[in-house]
Parts: C-alpha cells; structure tokens; sequence
C-alpha cells in the first residue's frame, strides 16, 4: 500500500477513535448539552417551517424532529432581548432598558444579583462558549464564557476587523475572503471540536449569536443569484403568500393584518436617502404605484436579506453536522429564534453605500425597510422597536431527541425569552441561590418550558409585559393591551386577532382598565427594583 494512503487511513482511525471516545463520554453524561442559536432582525415568517420560501433545510428538520412554538416573544429590539435571555429577567430589571422616570444609558451595568447563565451553569461543570454577537454590558469572559468571539465592533460583514477573541481585539480575521456569518459558525465548530477532544466528560453551554440578517445587508453573490428576481411581484403577494403557507402548516387561525401604509422606519435620517437614490422609499406604498426603478431596488434588497438567511441556515447545518460527528447531538438541547422582529430602518452608516458597487457587496449599505419588513413579520403587525406583534414575535424551535418525545408539533402556549434561563436550569438540574454577593436575588419572572416539551399548558403566563422607547404592551391569556409611543391603549382578543386588527378598547373599558393597571403596578414594581439595586451598588 502506497505510504500516503496508510498515512491517510492511520489518521481517519486516529479521529474515529477520538470520536468513539468523545460518544462514550457524552453518552455516560445525562446532564444535557445546550445550545442556543439567535438570529438577528429575522422575520417570523422568513424560516421555511414558519411560512417562508427562504431555502432553510436544516432549520426546518430541527423543527420536523422538535417543536415549533408560535406565541414565543422577545423584547422587540436587541440588546434588551439578549439581556433578558441571558439573565432570565425583563431588561428593565436588570437595567438594560429604560423606564419612567429613571435614567437610563445604553451601556447601563446589570446590579450585582443579575448573574448570566454561564455563571449558573458552572455549578453543574458545565463550560460554555460564545460565538458571535455580544451587545450584553461588560466583558464576555467575565459572564462565565470560557471561550467567545465577539464581532460586536464590526461595521460590514466582509470585514475582520476588530474582532474580539475572548476580549482581546485582534484583525487577524481581515483577510480575503472573509464573510462574518462563516466566520461564527467556524468558531462555533472550533469551541465544538476542541471541547469533544479535551472536555467530552463534561456537559456545555454554546451560545451562538449571528448577525444575519441584520444590516447593513450584505450577502455572498453565489447566495443573492438564488433570490434575485423572486420578489419582484411585491411585498403585499410575498406576505399573502406566506400567510397561506402558514394556514396549511396549522401554525396558527390568525387573520391577516393590513399592511400599514402609513407606518415608516422608527427613525427619521433625510440625508441618507440622497445617498440611497430614487430606488429607495419610505413607507409601504402599494407596489403597483411604484416605479420600475423602485421595485428592482425593493426586490434586490428583500433578496439580499433572504440569502444572509439562507446562508445562515447553510452554516446552522455545518454546526449540526460537527455535533453529530462528536456524539452530542441526541443529548443536545438546542434552541433557535430571532431577537426580534424584521426591521423597518432605513439609513447609511459604517463604510458608507456606493450605488455604483453591487447591491449587498462591501461598500454598499442598505436597509429592509418597512415594505418587506411587513411581509417578512407577516401575518403579524409593525416591525422591529414596536412592540405589537410584529415586534416582538418570534419562532422558536426547540430540538432535544434525548428529551422531547414529540416529534413536528406545535406549542400554542406564549411565552417569552425570560423563560429561557429557568428552562435551561432545570434541565440541568440547577437550583438557583436566593443571594449573591450578598445581595438577595429578585423572584425570575419567567417559567420553565420543560412541561410545554410534552404538551400545551394552559394556565395564563403571569409576566408578558413590554416597554421600549415608549412603546408599551402587556398579554395576560387570550388578552393584550397594547399602545405606541404617545397613541392610546388598544385592546386585542389575540385567540381570534393576533393580527391586532379590531381594536376593541372602546367595547371592554372594564378590562382595559384592568389589563392597564396590571402594566401599571409591574412597572412601579421594576422602578422599585431598579432603586433598590441602585442603593445596593
């Protein structure tokens, strides 16, 4: 035998032994592995198995061999929904976002009490891994990473710069060929690889955070080729298209909500649409009225937005496949949903936009928009920062085949990322402490999702309650109120109106008043909190 092919095959026995060895390991472990998979300003609609026509074959087994949840709920925005993820608290509890009548700053620190996950799960041995965005205040390491990757200050998708690895700043990730969503998984399969090698006796935590498909959007060509004349028919068929699929995959009996003509990004930047060009609009005109020139530009972008989700999924698949590899994946937990809703934004920032370059390469910056995001929320209503159910909806696949028994079933019972952490506690079999560093830790307003693995629970979530930049909304049972920045409470039947369609403020005042003052007495409760942890630092 020629010498190469035994050095080939002396090596392919090499890494099956480690792989033997690292299966025989996990399989002696019961604690699960856990993995938890974020999406960026994805749209509820925009994954195959939630109504879209974006090619995402590998979140779609996930959710074929798990669950899909359809009444989850983030915060509407980033940075508070990842508080909230992490910490199993509503941001404003742990001072991640505003509240009346208390100073708040975008980079405000967590009070003393307000310990991530990572630092609970070390009491059960587990390491835990961070690949991708960050957006959480302090250090990653200092929140019981053991390993992170951390692209919080890189302004294009094709840039390397200014990485943070294990929160050492580096640029030597700025190479050719350099695709940030790639460059996630690459280090999500490293942490994955190493740990199977030198860590198989102990259970982890991964939390990969991606950036797709935030802006600026910014895709592989080979990607956007596959979407680039799919959407040229318009938002209003793409989001009655998606609202059919979604009635014939049973997620839901909701109506359709109306696209909202008048409803433009949440923030207003004039001069950035001299930049943009005429192919750029500001509100969600019916398509027909647009010109030729404005529904290329439109189509383009919704198809850019659609390849950074595929592409996405491509590299979810890659990560699949090193935990099968390793043994893992059967006792793994593995969690996938969106920050929060599809994003109306329209602006220029970074490296700028080149209209001369091509759509979706570097040197070009561009937004959803309202148009799109409408659709990609669809059948929901408002986008990204609001928090009517376009906002704050999300899918949620839960996938665990050594845990879950049920296979391609639906979960109606909302809930919401404050249930993340005691879900995930539990499953480890952690208990909480009631102090740290001395201080006493406030009652978790969230639920552990374990019962809901085996079927619906019906018993109303006692803590859905929103507030963001004024934008305030709270849900008891089939019941929400809900009201913009300076606009009045509305009052939704979500069983028959998810869509938030007939306002029926006017017909129940009794209840109004009662779900109002409920949003009002938990707001005064998270003041409170937020005084009394002040005083404590």
């Amino acid at each position: 035998m020629h010498p190469l092919a035994l050095t080939c095959l002396s090596l392919s026995f090499i890494a099956f032994s480690v792989s033997l060895q690292a299966r025989e390991k996990a399989e002696a472990n019961p604690r699960p592995n856990i993995v938890f998979i974020l999406a960026d300003d994805l749209g509820y609609s925009d994954l195959g198995c939630y109504g879209g026509e974006i090619v995402t074959p590998n979140l779609d087994a996930l959710a074929a061999d798990g669950l899909r949840f359809v009444s989850f709920y983030n915060n509407g925005r980033c940075w508070p929904s990842r508080a909230s993820l992490l910490t199993g608290y509503h941001a404003q509890q742990v001072q991640r976002d505003g509240l009346p009548g208390i100073k708040y700053k975008y980079n405000n620190r967590r009070p003393q009490w307000a310990a991530l996950l990572p630092q609970y799960l070390k009491a059960a041995d587990y390491r835990s891994y961070h690949s991708g965005k960050w957006h959480i205040d302090g250090p990653v390491k200092r929140g019981g990473f053991d390993r992170s990757f951390n692209v919080d200050k890189n302004i294009s998708f094709f840039s390397g710069k200014n990485i943070l690895v294990d929160d050492r700043i580096t640029n030597e990730y700025d190479q050719e060929g350099f695709y940030v969503t790639t460059a996630i998984a690459d280090h999500a399969i490293e942490c994955l690889r190493e740990h199977a090698q030198k860590h198989a006796d102990q259970p982890f935590f991964h939390y990969i955070a991606f950036t797709a498909p935030h802006f600026p959007l910014h895709a592989l060509p080979e990607d956007i080729a596959k979407y680039r004349d799919r959407y040229l028919e318009g938002w209003d068929t793409l989001q009655k298209e998606r609202y059919e699929r979604q009635l014939k995959l049973g997620l839901h009996q909701s109506n359709l909500s109306a696209i909202e003509r008048e409803v433009g990004p949440p923030y207003r930047f004039p001069k950035h649409y001299d930049i943009l060009g005429s192919g750029e609009v500001s509100y969600p005109l019916e398509w027909e009225t647009l010109t030729q020139e404005q529904r290329r530009f439109q189509a383009t972008k919704m198809a850019i937005h659609a390849a950074m989700v595929d592409r996405m999924d491509q590299e979810i698949g890659r990560i699949i496949d090193q935990l099968k590899g390793s043994g893992a994946f059967e006792n793994t937990l593995i969690f996938f949903a969106s920050d929060n809703g599809a994003s109306a934004e329209i602006m220029v920032r970074g490296e700028g936009h080149d209209p001369q370059k091509d759509p979706g390469s570097r040197g070009t910056y561009l937004c959803l928009g309202p148009g799109f995001s409408s659709a990609s929320n669809s059948p929901f209503r408002r986008h990204k920062t609001w928090v009517h159910e376009g906002g704050i909806s999300t899918p949620l696949i839960v996938h665990w085949p050594a845990g879950i028994a049920s296979r391609n079933e639906i979960r109606q019972t909302p809930g919401h990322f404050i249930d993340i952490v005691p879900t995930i506690l539990e499953a480890a079999g952690i208990k909480k402490t009631d102090q740290r560093k001395g201080v006493p830790i406030p009652e978790s307003p969230g639920r552990s999702l374990l019962p809901v693995f085996t079927a619906d629970i019906k018993e109303p979530h006692p803590n859905l309650w929103w507030l963001h930049e004024g934008n305030r909304a709270l849900r008891l049972g089939d019941w929400k109120v809900v009201a913009s920045k300076g606009d009045p409470w509305e009052l939704y039947n979500l069983k028959t109106d998810r869509a938030e369609q007939h306002n029926l403020a006017s017909e129940k005042p009794e209840l109004l008043e009662e779900l109002t003052g409920r949003w009002q007495e938990k707001t005064e409760g998270f003041i409170k909190l937020v005084k009394e942890s002040k005083a404590q630092n």
